[in-house]
């Protein structure tokens, strides 16, 4: 391979950077209020010198003199990656960003941070007023679109190899004018993104963006927009060329055009969704594709894997006996105050996957390669928010979709990662918030709600994937005048729970969305909410042009032990007294492996796959017997299982077998309940203080059930139990477990015996998947904040 520099490139402009800030050197100051977000130096001229002062003597080593970078990012661009705005930077010094180098210094003086974030945006000319563009801000429009779009983006027009210019109103006159004459300082890093030309081994030669690379492969961006990740060491040539940043605007441009570029971009104060939402980027992955995924075993389209809920690969390059050679081939970093809940989705060989809430981040599944990353930062919090996870995103077309915790549903464009819209869905501070990933069916994205712990009333929406309109809303706990309202008392309903915040299937024959709904509130105190409580802990069959609630089942009627029933709605064809019949397998919370008809409802068996106490048989309907020394009391009753033989992790079907694999804890439980009063936005459990006896040690593992007779096959015990690591089955035998112990697993799956097992070092709270790129099959799973991917040696 040869190597050699030469200079060829288009015209563009780049407003890019990042933020990461080292130590930094607290001056005396005068104290402010703590909860100053203002930054009281903004306009003061002597703030830039003071806060040089601090950087040089204690920034520089990370971020280089005149903060160009080096070890940390360069900050002289007006862009940064955590927030620009002066109280958004002083949060990021405050706070520091975790998993990276950069620390928190909560004990600096706030004047001083101040002072600091003065000059840091004094280098991009980002300080005192905007000003005033002097040109013609619509002749602009027409230079910019003749000479940038090449590369540059504002709102939807234009192409993605440099920086969004969607929002460089947001910066003073002057910086914009830095900005498109490219004058800012040199910076050492990130280095300046260049173009190359290459020659593969079979003579196809190649011209794009270098976007992503390291010592083995590379990304590189086409000028029609699609990437390519190459291996360096397949590569006949690879010429770097001329900066993406050209040097000689100045010239190519007349003065009164410059003024009138600037003049434009100085009305661009953010993305304009109006526009964005009307871009169509290229198709990705279609419903009918996701419908027919039996013919695309490479790819996880869903977050189940599937509309039918199987968490199954039909991939068997890695089997029973190979798997002990598996290898990990790469890991990624998605940093974040929170674990990681997600399951990626891999389409085509790129992998999507959300990070800690508000991240999304795409990879090249085969090297690991970041391609694009894509952060929202949450701009209202609930102070007693429960869950701050996010467990996946949707594709759809040529769409990402995901929600944050404020119940923002957004869309990103699948190829950029740069967002298309995003639409309000709720109240946060109410206690809604958007955890599950979304399921894209038919013509429309199907979205859930979670918040059951905080006296929410529960829903499940569909909106228009093209513009983020909604189009229907169907609540999961009844109200005046709707089918199921009288099974709840009084005004409870209004603060019922029944979220619906795991991911639901789709049969496309019966035309039925299949969705687990979640437990009532108060979770613990039924008395304050007499009835069954439809439809909460229950399935529900929903038809998804209309919304409308076709079927249901109720799992635990009037449920006091928190046992929502979220839990994998598997979609099986079976044989049952010599006919065909379609149906639901589903391991419950509440301990009972059911087996339900999907076209009606109706209820054929059920058994207990961990020690219950609470029910004692089924009549006709399937309605549960309870036992009422199991109900929540007072004064406490001791019970089984606890807070439940399963939760929301992922299990295993195979359709060949017949077997279904689940995670289980078994557990002795204490069922006690106390008065509680709804306060919206906070806590509504109602659950009393005692822990009951001594309970015996639990047992925990991985099951086999024979999804025909429901008979443990094999069970597979783990030292810790978890309600939310999982398993994915594969072709090839194997069934990959997560677990809380931070082993990921590979068992035989007719046996469970333990096959092989990797060491992650960190908490798993995700559920596996697997998929193949060029014919090689992987593995992937979440571990901490980190993906690994698994396969076997070349």
């Amino acid at each position: 391979m040869s190597i050699r520099i030469h200079r060829k490139g288009a015209f563009v402009a780049v407003l890019c950077g990042a933020l990461a800030l080292p130590a930094l050197f607290a001056l005396a100051q005068t104290p402010r209020p703590a909860d100053v977000t203002d930054n009281p130096f903004a306009r003061d001229p002597a703030a830039p010198a003071a806060g040089q002062k601090i950087f040089d003597s204690t920034c520089a080593a990370c971020h280089g003199v005149g903060a160009t970078g080096g070890r940390g990012p360069n900050l002289t661009t007006g862009t940064f990656q955590h927030g620009g705005s002066d109280f958004e930077i002083f949060q990021t010094i405050k706070a520091g960003v975790q998993g990276t180098q950069m620390p928190s210094f909560s004990t600096l003086p706030s004047d001083d941070v101040w002072r600091l974030v003065t000059y840091i945006k004094s280098l991009s000319g980002q300080t005192g007023d905007l000003g005033v563009a002097t040109g013609d801000g619509v002749a602009g429009e027409s230079v910019f679109n003749a000479n940038c779009t090449g590369c540059h983006e504002v709102s939807g027009k234009g192409l993605d190899l440099a920086s969004d210019l969607s929002a460089a109103g947001t910066r003073p006159v002057a910086a914009i004018r830095t900005g498109v004459l490219h004058q800012m300082p040199v910076r050492r890093y990130p280095p300046p993104a260049r173009f190359a030309d290459v020659m593969t081994q079979d003579g196809k030669s190649l011209h794009g963006l270098i976007k992503n690379q390291d010592s083995f492969a590379l990304v590189l961006q086409l000028t029609d927009g699609s990437r390519m990740v190459l291996d360096r060491d397949k590569l006949k040539s690879f010429t770097v060329g001329v900066e993406l940043a050209p040097k000689d605007i100045g010239t190519k441009l007349s003065a009164k055009e410059i003024d009138d570029v600037v003049a434009y971009l100085s009305k661009q104060k953010g993305r304009d969704f109006a526009r964005t939402s009307k871009v169509n980027p290229k198709p990705v992955l279609t419903t009918a594709r996701i419908a027919n995924r039996k013919a695309e075993p490479h790819n996880w389209p869903t977050y189940w894997g599937d509309y039918q809920g199987h968490h199954f690969s039909e991939l068997d390059q890695i089997n029973t006996s190979n798997v002990k050679n598996l290898q990990a081939r790469w890991a990624a970093q998605l940093p974040g105050e929170s674990v990681l809940e997600s399951t990626p989705i891999v389409v085509d060989g790129i992998m999507y996957v959300s990070g800690p809430p508000g991240d999304v981040y795409a990879f090249d599944a085969r090297t690991g390669l970041q391609l694009w990353y894509f952060h929202r930062r949450q701009d209202i919090k609930n102070p007693y928010q429960n869950n701050p996870f996010n467990r996946g995103v949707a594709v759809m077309d040529g769409r990402v979709f995901f929600g944050t915790l404020d119940d923002n549903l957004i869309a990103l464009d699948a190829h950029t990662g740069r967002q298309l819209w995003e639409v309000r869905t709720a109240d946060t501070l109410a206690g809604y918030q958007i955890t599950g990933a979304p399921l894209a069916v038919k013509d429309k994205l199907i979205v859930g709600m979670s918040g059951g712990e905080l006296g929410v009333r529960g829903y499940l929406e569909a909106y228009d994937p093209a513009t983020g309109k909604q189009l229907w809303r169907t609540y999961a706990v009844p109200g005046p005048g709707e089918k199921g309202f009288g099974t709840w008392g009084g005004e409870s309903w209004k603060t019922g729970g029944g979220a619906t915040w795991l991911t639901g299937n789709y049969d496309p024959d019966l035309n039925l969305m299949y969705w687990g709904i979640g437990n009532p509130g108060p979770d613990y105190n039924p008395e304050s909410r007499p009835g069954d409580n439809l439809y909460t802990d229950s399935v529900i069959a929903i038809d998804p042009d209309t919304g409308a609630i076709k079927w249901h089942y109720q799992f635990t009627p009037n449920d006091p032990h928190d046992w929502d029933s979220e839990e994998d709605m598997v979609l099986a064809d079976q044989v049952i007294d010599g006919k065909l019949r379609k149906l639901i397998l589903h391991a419950d919370r509440n301990g009972f492996f059911y087996v339900l008809d999907r076209t009606n409802g109706k209820f054929l068996w059920a058994k207990p796959f961990v020690r219950q106490t609470w029910n004692e048989g089924f009549d006709k309907n399937g309605r549960p017997k309870i036992n009422p020394k199991s109900l929540a009391t007072a004064e406490g009753q001791v019970l089984y299982p606890a807070t439940g033989g399963t939760n929301f992790q992922a299990p295993a079907y195979d359709h060949a077998s017949k077997l279904f694999y689940v995670v289980y804890v078994d557990q002795q439980g204490f069922a006690q309940t106390a008065p509680v009063t709804y306060e919206p936005g906070k806590l509504f459990l109602g659950r009393g203080a005692g822990t009951g006896p001594a309970a015996p040690p639990p047992l925990q593992g991985v099951k086999a059930i024979d999804s025909a007779t429901g008979d443990i096959k094999w069970d597979f015990p783990l030292t810790r139990g978890s309600l939310s690591a999982g398993l994915v089955g594969t072709r090839g035998g194997l069934v990959f477990a997560a677990t809380a112990e931070g082993q990921f697993i590979a068992l035989d799956a007719k046996s469970g015996k333990a096959l092989w097992n990797f060491r992650t070092g960190g908490p798993m709270t995700a559920s596996p998947i697997s998929y193949a790129v060029d014919g090689k099959q992987f593995v992937a799973i979440a571990a901490g904040n980190q993906v690994y991917a698994f396969a076997l040696p070349e």
